[in-house]
């Protein structure tokens, strides 16, 4: 049985999946299980993985399963949960990939040691498609700091976050009724049932290129993450500013691309040093 599952959901991806898996391999805690959920993709990405687990052969345990039709990222991500062995999960994203050899066993070593603690994360450097730095950020370390910021942003970066199973299934895994920021209500879910931790350190780098769906469908994720937040609102502190806040990101949202374009590095930067 492996210590941690580590869930990779990937949708057309193929030409960037094979350095998130790279990553993985990298990693120097060697206990794990990838699970790779394909949501039904049209490209290549089904040769990508099988070579991967030809050339891995026995030694590394791969397992690849692949949807019959497009389900969106939370039901897929569910298909690799319910598949999941491990006391742990982790999570990457198909365009990201682990920088921190010691990223797993840092966190497996915490949690073990921390049993109030219910997920960890880490910082983020921010690439573009050609892999140049744009720029990078550290979450809120202290479970307190990050509680003050929940509802203001997703303080738990996805790609670097390591969780509990038993507590993911406590809470019903991700919600499938969200087709966007599944992942920003899991963790406020995750954040009633105990205690949440960032790592000082940079733990992945995540690309910012035209196919990031929260770039491309930039409305319907601020729409998602609007209903999301009424939902936590006696849970967590600050709700009337940060439905402010979210409200004005609404609107920004509706700018011509070319303004938008121009003013998103920028405004990802502010919002991260004012968010930190």
């Amino acid at each position: 049985m492996p210590k941690v599952s580590i869930i990779l959901s990937t949708y057309n991806r193929a030409h960037l999946i094979d350095q998130a898996i790279k990553s993985v391999l990298e990693q120097s805690f060697s206990d794990w299980e990838l699970i790779v959920v394909d949501d039904a993709s049209t490209d290549n990405t089904e040769e990508i993985i099988k070579q991967q687990i030809d050339r891995s052969g026995t030694s590394i345990n791969i397992v690849y399963s692949k949807a019959l039709e497009n389900i969106g990222i939370a039901r897929n991500s569910n298909r690799g949960l319910r598949i999941a062995k491990g006391e742990y999960i982790a999570i990457i994203d198909d365009d990201d990939r682990w920088i921190n050899r010691d990223k797993l066993a840092k966190q497996v070593e915490f949690l073990d040691k921390n049993p109030d603690y219910v997920a960890t994360g880490g910082g983020i450097i921010v690439i573009d498609k050609d892999g140049k730095e744009i720029f990078r950020y550290l979450k809120p370390e202290t479970d307190e700091k990050i509680r003050e910021k929940l509802l203001f942003d997703n303080t738990m970066a996805n790609s670097t976050t390591v969780f509990r199973r038993s507590t993911a299934e406590k809470v019903g895994l991700y919600d499938e009724t969200l087709r966007y920021s599944a992942d920003r209500d899991f963790f406020l879910k995750l954040g009633l049932e105990g205690k949440l931790y960032n790592f000082p350190e940079y733990f992945a780098n995540y690309t910012m290129a035209g196919q990031n769906t929260s770039i491309v469908k930039m409305k319907e994720h601020l729409r998602s993450s609007l209903m999301i937040m009424k939902r936590y609102k006696n849970n967590y502190p600050h709700y009337h500013l940060a439905l402010l806040v979210n409200r004005l990101q609404y609107l920004y949202a509706f700018l011509p691309n070319f303004i938008k374009n121009f003013l998103h590095t920028f405004l990802a930067r502010l919002k991260r040093f004012i968010f930190k």
